[in-house]
C-alpha cells in the first residue's frame, strides 16, 4: 500500500515541486495552502494531487486539517514542512508584529504540522519528517532577523527530533535551498536578479526541481540511515 505524504505550502513554487515529485515516486499526496484557492485548484486540475486549506500557524486548524487528510487519504507517513513567509525589513524598522508572523509560520508552523502525526509514526515504527530551511538560517540575511531566525530553529528541531524519532524508525532531516528559480525570484528585477546569480559559483539559480529530488531521496527507503542532517543545495554559494 502506498505512502501518504503530507506537504506544507505545496502547491505554488518549491512546494509544488516536491508534490509533484513525491506522487511521481508513487506516494499518495496532500499538499497544504494558505489561501490562494484559485491557484489551489488548478494545480490539483493539473496533477490529480489533492489539496487542503489551513493556517499551519494555528495548532488547532492543522490539527484538524491533518485528521481530515488521514480520514481520506491514509496515515500520514512522510512530512514536508514548505510553508514559509517572509517579512522583511532592517532590524530597526522590523515590527513586532513583522517578528511573530514569521516566527508563527515558519517555526511554530513546524511543530504545529509535525507533532500531530509523531504518534502515529511512532506507534507505525516509521516516519520522514523533512523541513524545508534555507541557506539564510545558515548564514543570515541582512532585513531578515525574522526569517533566518526561524530557518535557523528549523535547523534545530530536525536535530532533536532524529534523536528522538530515531529508535521509532523516524527521520529527521533538513534542505536548505539557495536562491530559486521561483515565481518569487524570477519577479525581481532583473538587475536584482543578475547581482543574485553573481555570488553563486555555479552561475545560475536552482531549479524548484532540484529540491524536489533531494526531497524525494529523504523520503525512500533509501536515506534511513540519514538522520538528523542538512543538506545545502545552494550551487556552492555557503558551507556549512
Amino acid at each position: 500500500m502506498a505512502r501518504t505524504a503530507l506537504v506544507t505550502g505545496g502547491s505554488r513554487g518549491i512546494g509544488a515541486a516536491i508534490s509533484k515529485a513525491l506522487r511521481a515516486e508513487g506516494y499518495n499526496v496532500a499538499a497544504t495552502y494558505a489561501g490562494n484557492d484559485e491557484a489551489a485548484a488548478n494545480f490539483t486540475d493539473e496533477t490529480g494531487i489533492a489539496t487542503y486549506k489551513w493556517n499551519v500557524a494555528d495548532y488547532d486548524e492543522s490539527k484538524a486539517g491533518i485528521e481530515k487528510v488521514e480520514a481520506e487519504i491514509g496515515p500520514i507517513d512522510i512530512v514536508v514542512a514548505n510553508a514559509g513567509i517572509t517579512k522583511d525589513a532592517p532590524f530597526h524598522k522590523m515590527t513586532p508584529e513583522q517578528w511573530h508572523q514569521v516566527i508563527d509560520t515558519n517555526l511554530t508552523g513546524v511543530f504545529n504540522t509535525v507533532h500531530p502525526v509523531w504518534p502515529g509514526m511512532r506507534e507505525r515504527k516509521f516516519g520522514r519528517v523533512i523541513v524545508i530551511s534555507s541557506i539564510n538560517g545558515q548564514k543570515g540575511q541582512f532585513a531578515q532577523v525574522n526569517y533566518a531566525a526561524t530557518k535557523a530553529g528549523d535547523l534545530g528541531i530536525v536535530k532533536s527530533l532524529a534523536q528522538e524519532g530515531a529508535r521509532a524508525g523516524i527521520t529527521a532531516n533538513a534542505i536548505c535551498p539557495g536562491y530559486i528559480a521561483t515565481e518569487m525570484v524570477m519577479a525581481v528585477p532583473e538587475k536584482v536578479r543578475d547581482s543574485i546569480i553573481s555570488q553563486i559559483p555555479a552561475g545560475r539559480l536552482g531549479e524548484p526541481e532540484e529540491i524536489a529530488r533531494c526531497v524525494a531521496f529523504l523520503a525512500s527507503e533509501d536515506s534511513q540511515f540519514i538522520n538528523g542532517s542538512t543538506i545545502s543545495a545552494n550551487g556552492a554559494q555557503f558551507f556549512a
